[in-house]
């Protein structure tokens, strides 16, 4: 087996594994948590829920019904990979739904909400790692993404408010704002399962000292520089001449602040951009253990 082969075979199986770990934990999060006590979530699975709730039918089925339009949307906005692996888990996640029984966890209202997202939003977040979804809003918010000024995020915030406003209405308002609490439990967890522990932030340096500050992070904080050459541009001294240095560095939010006062020490006029970045791999990511200018010193002199 060669070494693309090899890779191939390693991402089906972490694919298989992150979908199942999902789905499982979805069906958790459904069966012990939302289902027996009525409350919702955001998205397409709010939208089952509300059905199952208003009408009493089936909820695997519903699940399946909801979120095929999406799935079909997938094929032609993300790829008919995608939406294959997305077919198997939502099915199976409707599997589970039909047959498995759990008993009732909590009666605290409180604690069903904020649990029952938890475990909701790391099936979610466990099947997008996997390739797939099993809650196909966010492939239509793209689309509309596409076709609007609306971005993703507004388009799902709009989408789920009229949900839950309708949920206000159809049930009542407890019911919906408990149901509001799960969307922010799930969609914080979601967050958490995709992006991790650390949150790595982009910072972009641009300076006239921009070879000192690359020195300064590479051997006092120990984390790789991207160094891109910039046409003469204008700036707080106005036109500038000359080719110019920017440069970029991902580290985690707790080390941003660090960053910055090295960068400060070198060059206070100094222009630095922040954003989030949604993951990192591979790369000097995580800090490598490069002697500081002071050890450097230390160990000549030894």
């Amino acid at each position: 087996m060669d070494r693309l082969s090899k890779l191939n075979y390693k991402n089906l199986i972490k694919s298989i594994l992150y979908i199942s770990l999902g789905v499982a934990m979805a069906s958790i999060g459904l069966k012990g948590f939302l289902l027996p006590n009525g409350f919702l979530d955001g998205g397409a699975m709010g939208i089952s829920l509300l059905g199952q709730i208003l009408f009493n039918f089936d909820l695997s089925i519903l699940i399946v019904l909801v979120n095929l339009p999406f799935i079909l949307i997938g094929v032609k906005q993300v790829s008919l990979k995608f939406a294959i692996k997305s077919v198997i888990a939502i099915v199976a996640l409707a599997v589970l739904v039909h047959f498995i029984q759990l008993p009732i966890i909590t009666e605290d209202k409180l604690l069903i909400a904020i649990f029952g997202g938890f475990f909701l939003g790391s099936g979610i977040g466990l099947a997008i790692r996997g390739g797939a979804v099993i809650d196909g809003t966010e492939v239509l918010a793209i689309m509309v993404n596409r076709k609007s000024s609306l971005s993703v995020g507004d388009f799902i915030g709009l989408f789920n408010l009229m949900i839950f406003i309708m949920a206000a209405f159809l049930i009542n308002l407890e019911v919906a704002m408990y149901s509001m609490l799960t969307y922010l439990a799930a969609s914080k967890t979601v967050d958490f399962i995709l992006n991790g522990i650390e949150e790595y932030i982009g910072v972009m340096i641009v300076s006239e000292k921009s070879d000192e500050i690359k020195v300064s992070i590479t051997e006092d904080l120990g984390r790789g520089v991207t160094v891109f050459k910039a046409d003469p541009g204008f700036g707080s001294k106005g036109h500038s001449s000359g080719d110019k240095k920017v440069l970029f560095c991902a580290i985690t939010r707790l080390e941003v602040r660090r960053l910055i006062d090295h960068i400060e020490q070198i060059d206070e006029s100094a222009f630095i951009v922040q954003y989030a970045l949604k993951d990192t791999k591979g790369g000097m990511i995580k800090r490598r253990p490069y002697p500081s200018k002071k050890q450097l010193a230390i160990n000549k002199n030894a």
